[in-house]
C-alpha cells in the first residue's frame, strides 16, 4: 500500500494556481470581457448545460469572489495534501456532479460561483475522514466541522434568496458519493529497519557478528566474560544491654 506524497505539488502549487485563474476569471467578467450570465448553470434548459463544467469560475460579485477564495484555497490545500492521489478526481467530479444536480434541481435562474464544489470538498473531507477511521484524517474531518458546520444551514432553502441552495445541496451530495466511491490511500508512517537501508553493511552491526558465515549464532569474540571475586558480608552480633532494652521499651 503506497504512503502519501508529503512533497507532491498538489498541496501547494495547484490550488493557488485554480485560485488565481478565479481571479483572472473574475477580471475578464469586471471589464465586460466575457459575459457571465451566459456562463451560469440555468436549471431545465440547453443553454444551461454549460454551466455545469463553468459557472464555478463565475461570480457575481468581488465579495462572493473573496469569500470564495478563502474557503477553495483551505480545501484543496487539505484535498491536495491528505488525498494526493485522488485530487484531481475529486475535483473534477466535484465540479461536474454539484453542477448536474442544480442544473436538475435548481430555480429558474442562473446559478453562478465555486460554492457548490466548496460544499463537495467540506463533504468529502468529512465523510473519508471518518469512513477512513485513521486519527489524522478523522482529525481532519472534525477541524473541518468546526470551520465550516455552520454551512449546513445555507443547504436548505429561503435562508437567504440570494443564495444557491441548490448548489450548496448538490455539492453536499456529490461529495458524499465521493468519500464513498473513490478509493484512497491509508495514511501510515513507513517503518524501515536498519538492514533495509542501501547503506547497510552487515559486519559492522553488532547483531549480525553474532552469526557465522553459515548463518549459525556464535559468542561474540569481542565479548569478555568478566567474574567477580566472591565477597563475604559479616554480620557483627553485639550483646545489648540491659538499660538499652529498657530505653527501646
Amino acid at each position: 500500500m503506497p504512503i502519501l506524497n508529503k512533497d507532491s505539488k498538489h498541496h501547494i502549487l495547484i490550488p493557488l494556481f485554480i485560485v488565481l485563474f478565479l481571479w483572472l476569471c473574475f477580471w475578464l467578467q469586471y471589464n465586460n470581457i466575457i459575459n457571465w450570465r451566459e456562463l451560469g448553470v440555468f436549471p431545465r434548459e440547453k443553454f444551461g448545460l454549460y454551466g455545469i463544467v463553468l459557472s464555478p469560475f463565475i461570480h457575481a460579485n468581488l465579495q462572493h469572489l473573496l469569500n470564495n477564495t478563502i474557503s477553495l484555497l483551505f480545501l484543496l490545500l487539505a484535498l491536495g495534501y491528505f488525498y494526493p492521489s485522488a485530487f484531481y478526481k475529486v475535483l473534477i467530479f466535484s465540479v461536474i456532479l454539484s453542477g448536474i444536480g442544480t442544473w436538475f434541481i435548481g430555480r429558474p435562474s442562473f446559478h453562478v460561483g465555486a460554492s457548490g464544489v466548496i460544499y463537495a470538498l467540506v463533504s468529502f473531507l468529512f465523510f473519508k475522514g471518518i469512513l477512513s477511521k485513521h486519527y489524522r484524517l478523522m482529525a481532519l474531518s472534525f477541524l473541518v466541522v468546526f470551520q465550516y458546520g455552520g454551512m449546513i444551514w445555507y443547504m436548505f432553502p429561503d435562508v437567504e434568496t440570494h443564495i444557491s441552495w441548490e448548489g450548496h445541496l448538490s455539492g453536499f451530495i456529490a461529495g458524499a458519493i465521493l468519500a464513498l466511491a473513490i478509493a484512497t490511500p491509508v495514511l501510515y508512517k513507513e517503518i524501515k529497519y536498519d538492514w533495509e537501508h542501501p547503506d547497510f553493511n552487515p559486519a559492522l552491526d553488532p547483531f549480525m557478528k553474532h552469526f557465522d558465515s553459515k548463518g549459525k549464532f556464535k559468542n561474540n569474540p569481542n565479548q569478555h566474560a568478566t567474574y567477580h571475586e566472591n565477597k563475604k558480608i559479616v554480620y557483627h552480633i553485639v550483646a545489648a544491654e540491659e538499660e538499652d532494652i529498657d530505653e527501646l521499651k
